[in-house]
């Protein structure tokens, strides 16, 4: 648990009045934690200078300002972890929203973590927000229009809101369409980024080795062409770790 929200009497206090409103507990922790990580890296010493009162703050981040229903038992709730690059992970996520699928958090792995209500599931919308800067107030400013934190990975932010207070009724997905079978969706412009990548860092590692080596005994190619392929193996790896986010990371 984030040590802020431990000591902070005033996310201590949000996080009930949140609960009151009919958060499930772990989003309520993840909110709270999420809130006081950004206290933390603006350097805020007020949290209700910051946010503004508890009361109202907490019927902010609820959307549409109206009650909650209560977590669906574990048994009538499936579950599923995915991926996706920066490329189209906005159109997936609101493309599986309409399914129904509500995203709760992004795993230290990118990947997003989503859950829908097999009773009753509802429609969600998203969005992604660039927050390389830090979040600089970003969930107050996005709150009244009922968007909620749901997750951070890198450089970015995704928010999420119900679409129950636009559409109301028709905003439940009748017959929502089976877990998808896939768990990574990688664009094309996201391959040819990795393949540009690997070229250059073939042509570099093969340079420098010829540069430094003996060219007449063929020795420093080889070297140079060993370290390349070595270099572009751990780049796959590494920028496919990275970007694993199902950001999201």
């Amino acid at each position: 648990m984030n040590t802020r929200y431990e000591q902070d009497g005033y996310l201590i206090d949000l996080a009930e009045r949140l609960r009151s409103h009919g958060l499930p507990a772990d989003r309520v922790e993840a909110t709270v934690a999420d809130l006081a990580a950004h206290l933390e890296e603006s350097g805020a010493d007020d949290a209700e200078a910051e946010f503004g009162p508890a009361d109202e703050f907490a019927a902010q981040l609820v959307p549409a300002a109206g009650e909650r229903t209560p977590a669906a038992p574990a048994e009538q709730v499936e579950t599923w972890r995915w991926t996706a690059d920066t490329y189209v992970d906005e159109e997936l996520l609101n493309r599986f929203g309409g399914e129904g699928w509500e995203v709760e958090r992004v795993d230290a792995l990118g990947r997003f973590v989503s859950h829908r209500d097999l009773a009753s599931p509802q429609r969600w919308e998203y969005r992604r927000e660039l927050v390389s800067r830090g979040r600089e107030g970003l969930d107050a400013r996005l709150a009244p229009d009922g968007w909620e934190a749901c997750g951070t990975w890198a450089v970015y932010a995704w928010f999420k809101r119900p679409l129950a207070a636009s559409l109301g009724p028709a905003a439940e997905v009748a017959s929502p369409p089976p877990v998808p079978e896939r768990s990574r969706f990688f664009s094309r412009k996201f391959y040819a980024l990795l393949a540009v990548l690997a070229v250059a860092v073939a042509v570099a590692g093969v340079s420098v080795a010829v540069g430094d080596g003996e060219e007449s005994s063929g020795a420093g190619f080889l070297v140079g062409l060993l370290c390349g392929a070595a270099a572009v193996a751990a780049v796959l790896w590494i920028t496919q770790t990275w970007l694993a986010r199902s950001r999201s990371r």
